[in-house]
C-alpha cells in the first residue's frame, strides 16, 4: 500500500479512506448538475449502505440542477467528493450559483482536493508525472490535463506510471480511460454523453447513457483514449 505524500498545503486538504470499511467503492465521473442521471445510475447500481461513492468533483455548474446534486450527495453518508475546478470557481468568486445556500458553499469549502484509499488516488484534473506529489499544488490537482498545453497530446495519464492508480475527471473523453495507473471517468454526461462509475473492487465500468444534451460540445472537444480498455 502506497500512501500519497503531499506538501503541507495540499496534505491539509487530503482525505484518506479505509477501504476495509466498505463492501465496494464506486468512483463516479463529473455530474455537472445532472441530478436525474445521477439518481438513475445509483438506482441501477443498487448500493447498500456499506457501499461508498467517491465523486471526482464538478458536481456543479453547466447542468440543470446543481443544487439538487449537492443536496443529494450531502444527504448520503456513503457519498464523498473532492472539489473540482467548478467548485473552486465558486469559492474564488469567478462564477456564481445563486441557488446554492451559504451552508452549501461552506460545505464545498470544506471538501478535500484529494481522496485516497489503498493504492488509489482520486483527484479532479490529474497529476504531473514529471514531478513528485509533494511538488503539486491545488491548481495542479484541479486542472492538470496536457503535458503541453490545452488539449494537445501527450496527456498526463499517457505518461503516468504510478505508483498510485489515479482516478480523475475534468477532461471530457469519448470512452473511459482505463489504464494500469490511471482511470478517467468524465464521459461528458452534461454534453449528451454518459455518466460513468467504476467499481474499485470488481474493476468494472458502469456507464449510463443520457437521452439529453444540456450543453452542446463538438465531438472534436472530446478526447479519444489511445489505449483500449483493459479486459
Amino acid at each position: 500500500m502506497t500512501t500519497p505524500q503531499f506538501n503541507h498545503s495540499v496534505e491539509a486538504q487530503h482525505h484518506r479512506i479505509d477501504a476495509d470499511e466498505w463492501d465496494d467503492i464506486y468512483v463516479v465521473g463529473d455530474v455537472h448538475g445532472c441530478l436525474r442521471e445521477l439518481k438513475t445510475l445509483v438506482d441501477r447500481i443498487g448500493p447498500s449502505d456499506d457501499d461508498l461513492f467517491v465523486f471526482v468533483g464538478d458536481l456543479v455548474r453547466k447542468g440543470p440542477d446543481s443544487k439538487g446534486v449537492v443536496d443529494f450527495v450531502r444527504a448520503h453518508d456513503n457519498m464523498v467528493t473532492i472539489r473540482g475546478n467548478n467548485e473552486e470557481k465558486l469559492l474564488r468568486g469567478t462564477k456564481e450559483l445563486p441557488e446554492l445556500t451559504t451552508e452549501d458553499l461552506a460545505w464545498i469549502r470544506s471538501l478535500p482536493v484529494a481522496i485516497s484509499f489503498e493504492d488509489a488516488l482520486v483527484v479532479h484534473g490529474g497529476v504531473d508525472p514529471r514531478k513528485s506529489l509533494e511538488a503539486h499544488d491545488v491548481d495542479d490537482l484541479l486542472e492538470m490535463r496536457s503535458l503541453s498545453s490545452g488539449y494537445e497530446r501527450p496527456f498526463w495519464w499517457e505518461k503516468h506510471d504510478g505508483p498510485q492508480t489515479v482516478f480523475f475527471g475534468h477532461t471530457p473523453i469519448a470512452d473511459p480511460v482505463i489504464r494500469e495507473h490511471a482511470v478517467g471517468l468524465d464521459t461528458g454526461c452534461v454534453y449528451g454523453g454518459s455518466l460513468t462509475a467504476y467499481s474499485w473492487y470488481d474493476e468494472t465500468v458502469l456507464e449510463l447513457e443520457t437521452d439529453r444534451t444540456v450543453q452542446h460540445r463538438p465531438a472534436s472537444k472530446f478526447v479519444t483514449p489511445r489505449m483500449p480498455v483493459l479486459q
